[in-house]
C-alpha cells in the first residue's frame, strides 16, 4: 500500500474526503518526522515506536579497491513493532 491508497482508505473509514484524509496523513507524518528529527521518540501504543539510534564510527572496506576507510558516526531511525501489530501479522 502506498500513501495515496492509505489516504483513500482513511477517507473511506473516517467518512472524509480524499483530500482531507491526505492532509491529515501528511500532518501525522510531518509530526512524526519532526519529533524524531529532534531526537525524541514517538510511541503509538499497539502499533509501534520510532526511535533514533546512533551508529558508532567504524572501519569499512572499499569493495572496488579493497582499501580501508573510516565510516563516520551517524544517526538512523529504528521502528519497533508493538504487540498488537505483531499479533495481527502473526495470524
Amino acid at each position: 500500500m502506498r500513501k495515496p491508497e492509505l489516504a483513500a482508505a482513511i477517507a473511506e473509514r473516517a467518512d472524509l474526503s480524499k483530500d482531507k484524509a491526505g492532509q491529515v496523513l501528511n500532518v501525522i507524518l510531518d509530526e512524526i518526522t519532526g519529533t524524531v528529527a529532534k531526537g525524541q521518540d514517538v510511541s503509538l501504543i499497539g502499533f509501534g515506536s520510532f526511535t533514533v539510534r546512533e551508529r558508532a564510527a567504524r572501519t569499512g572496506k572499499n569493495p572496488q579497491t579493497g582499501e580501508s576507510l573510516t565510516i563516520p558516526a551517524s544517526k538512523t531511525v529504528a521502528f519497533k513493532a508493538g504487540k498488537a501489530l505483531k499479533d495481527a501479522v502473526a495470524k
